[in-house]
């Protein structure tokens, strides 16, 4: 049987789950094949144990203490917040490290890099281990022994730990990545005293560099067992339900299988899955995603292929496991307005749920949601009226309106200035807006890609109301909003994959000796991760590999990650990957294949949105109301619509806002509307953006912030190339170095955070070359 959205139906439920830290999100395909959604507090103890279950029993209609009936239910996917709420918050299992003789503070010593800069009193991140052990034994790097094991000495050590009431470890060896088998040796005698948690390196992150596959292997070890109790309790609701969870490298694996150092990004990777799923349907596959929330705002890229970064900072913890590569910023709908004196500033912190903005009612301070709401662009009507003390009013206007009164009068009076409210709070937001351009930028402009060829896919609760506002930042043409934009991060869970990612340390030289040795490796890891998707139930037809290379220069630290194949092909990839990220190419270094690794993927179920039958020519919308709002530099009357009374093919000229249940859609003036048969709305840049804004001479508090923020961009992606292809170790690890914005006199204008004590002298350093070669510099020269 085939339903409307285009999927085989199996005649039972399927609910895809998103559990945020806010809110969890449900969308379940019914038995019919029709789609609901659902939305609940993800902690309410008073009501319910676990916001997940409670959501599947409200939409089965089931009573708090009913049993689930599996009979009934598919399956069950879901991403969960379980593991980074436990890692930020360090609420861990107790845990051991158990590594080799010398090396006990390691993880402690790190990088050496500073956690905040600038601070004379540095307060470094509280390692995850209770314990260290450390076992006599040492391999050298070629494999030879140099230390034998002490087996003895180390069960002793393990049983002291055991009896002092450690059940997990982590078991980190030098060379270990390459030479397991004193890890594997160790990890037996601990399995014997009666661990119930293990996770060794070789198996947990197989690849050089001691610090942070130690790291890996103690953030495995620590939150696996949280994560093993969430989901056995999950399964124990669920009877004989297929569960599956969301990995941070946006695949989809059965519950068995989920680990800790899987799961820190389990929901986020649901939104980019969704999002590049869902784009695809309305025909685009240069995407940027645009996930808006009250806190912060996650922006990712897609270009024909899921981008994962290997090296990721979570909470202070160094992780080295495949990730999706999403670009966080503290810029939400709840961000915090503050003004210094001389500049605006937006956030990083946040309002949060509670007491939350300004037009909450509860006495919280001004932020981004109440700057649309001082505009116009959200209307108190058209909000759902959860506020006061009995959650039944409508946001508070008025409260806004006297705040930014008092708040405008402050900035005339410090500034000399003469501005409305109104022009206070656009101001506010335009900078909130490049804020997140500028994270945008770090995704896509940093890595070499153009962004006016992409089309900017927004969702999450505050997205609409500024897509149009980023994307003219940016200089995109297009906008997408899917008619699930509020709960996108759930519909990802229905729409992916399942993935299997194993990779392995090679460090040999790329020539054609080497082809033999690396097409052996792939084909092992081939064989493994084919062998755990069979173990996850997948079809053989399902089952695809993929082949994949991570090639670097010989001594730099960056490697491009490129498909396998014939020599040549292998060798053109990485030069075109490697010059479109860092602008050049230095043909004369050896390429080294620092790692191999192998994707096996298991195709899930194939959804497309429902097409609307053709009904000739377009109708015309007809707008629920209309209501002024504050659009280029005047109050105009700008009509209100219902997305879900649009009809298909409906076009909207700007200025308008369009409102449904989960978002608000501001369609800018220039900027057209456009529904399509599947209910997406596509917004398109109709008129040339024009750049109002002038740079004059007197000093503009707005402008003051927007060109610190854009210079200090330019310093911190400097930044980034140095550290990306530097060869000293000191450099790209420790991040010793600097890099700064001057002007024509040597007077510094803006610098990245990176180590103050070269800045100290840097502008002296610039005015002494400027002063000696002055007369003769010309553009492309290097001091």
């Amino acid at each position: 049987m085939v339903n409307p959205t285009g999927s085989v139906t199996t005649g039972e439920w399927q609910f895809w789950v998103d559990r945020g830290g806010t809110f969890t999100d449900l969308v379940a395909r019914r038995p019919d094949g029709d789609i609901v959604t659902h939305k609940l507090l993800s902690e309410n103890p008073e009501q319910y144990e676990d916001a997940a279950l409670q959501g599947i029993r409200d939409l089965l209609g089931l009573g708090k203490q009913d049993d689930i009936p599996a009979e009934k239910i598919n399956a069950v996917k879901m991403g969960t917040t379980v593991a980074t709420n436990a890692l930020l918050e360090r609420k861990g299992e107790p845990l051991l490290l158990v590594t080799t003789k010398g090396f006990r503070d390691s993880l402690r010593i790190g990088y050496q890099t500073r956690p905040k800069l600038f601070a004379l009193h540095i307060e470094l991140p509280e390692m995850l281990y209770k314990r260290v052990i450390e076992v006599e034994e040492r391999i050298g790097a070629n494999g030879e022994l140099i230390r034998p094991l002490n087996a003895d000495a180390a069960r002793k050590s393990l049983q002291e730990a055991y009896d002092a009431g450690l059940r997990a470890c982590a078991i980190v060896f030098m060379h270990g990545y390459r030479y397991p088998g004193h890890e594997q040796q160790v990890a037996k005698i601990a399995k014997e005293i009666g661990f119930t948690q293990i996770s060794t390196s070789h198996e947990t992150s197989p690849l050089m560099k001691l610090v942070s596959r130690g790291d890996t292997t103690v953030v495995d070890a620590y939150l696996s067992p949280i994560l093993r109790r969430y989901v056995d309790r999950v399964a124990s609701e669920l009877g004989d339900t297929r569960l599956m969870f969301m990995q941070s490298n946006g695949g989809l694996t059965d519950a068995r299988f989920f680990q800790g150092k899987d799961a820190i990004l389990s929901g986020p990777a649901g939104g980019v899955v969704g999002m590049v799923q869902t784009s695809a349907m309305a025909g685009f596959t240069k995407v940027i995603g645009f996930d808006m929330g009250g806190t912060s705002t996650d922006v990712s890229h897609y270009g024909g292929e899921y981008e994962r970064t290997f090296e990721t900072e979570v909470a202070g913890v160094r992780m080295r496991a495949p990730m999706m590569l999403i670009n966080t910023v503290a810029a939400g709908g709840g961000s915090i307005l503050h003004f210094d004196g001389a500049r605006y500033k937006v956030g990083p912190d946040s309002a949060g749920a509670d007491p939350g903005p300004a037009c909450y009612r509860k006495d919280g301070p001004l932020t981004v949601t109440d700057c649309n709401v001082m505009l116009g662009k959200l209307a108190p009507e058209f909000f759902p009226k959860v506020f006061g003390p009995n959650a039944d009013e409508a946001l508070d206007v008025d409260i806004v309106r006297e705040r930014f009164a008092e708040l405008s009068d402050k900035i005339n009076a410090a500034t000399g200035d003469n501005r409305t409210p109104e022009e206070v709070a656009r101001g506010f937001l335009f900078i909130a807006v490049e804020n997140m351009a500028n994270a945008i930028k770090k995704i896509s402009v940093q890595r070499g890609y153009d962004v006016s060829e992409y089309v900017l896919t927004s969702f999450g609760g505050a997205g609409g109301q500024h897509a149009c506002m980023v994307a003219d930042s940016l200089g995109m043409k297009k906008i997408m909003l899917h008619p699930y934009a509020g709960v996108l991060s759930a519909f990802g869970m229905g729409l992916a994959d399942l993935r299997v990612l194993k990779e392995k340390a090679m460090e040999v030289a790329l020539d054609t000796s080497a082809l033999p040795g690396i097409g052996a490796a792939l084909d092992g890891l081939a064989i493994d991760g084919h062998e755990e998707m069979r173990a996850q139930g997948v079809e053989e037809k399902r089952i695809t590999i993929e082949r994949k290379l991570h090639i670097k220069y010989q001594g730099s630290d960056t490697s491009m990650v490129v498909d396998d194949g014939p020599l040549d092909d292998i060798i053109s990839a990485f030069e075109a990957a490697h010059r479109q990220r860092f602008g050049f190419n230095t043909p004369e270094k050896t390429m080294i294949v620092e790692a191999v690794a192998v994707e096996v993927i298991g195709a899930g179920d194939r959804i497309n949105d429902p097409e609307m039958p053709e009904t000739g020519a377009p109708a015309d919308a007809k707008p629920l109301s209309r209501r002024e709002i504050f659009v280029e530099d005047q109050w105009q009357s700008c009509p209100f619509f219902d997305r879900d009374t649009l009809p298909a093919g409906a076009k909207i000229d700007g200025p308008a806002v369009i409102v449904e249940s989960t978002g608000t859609t501001v369609i800018e003036p220039g900027w057209q509307a456009e529904t399509t048969r599947r209910g997406h709305l596509i917004l398109t840049r109709v008129e040339e953006l024009k750049r109002a804004r002038a740079i004059g001479t007197e000093v503009d508090p707005v402008m003051l912030e927007i060109f610190n923020n854009l210079f200090m961009n330019v310093a911190e992606q400097m930044g980034t190339v140095l550290e990306k292809t530097a060869y000293s170790v000191n450099i790209k690890e420790r991040l010793d170095f600097s890099c700064a914005v001057f002007d024509l006199n040597g007077d510094l204008i803006a610098n990245a955070p990176h180590m103050p004590v070269n800045l100290g002298s840097m502008s002296e350093s610039i005015k002494a070359v400027i002063s000696k070669h002055g007369a003769t510099m010309k553009a492309g020269d290097v001091f």
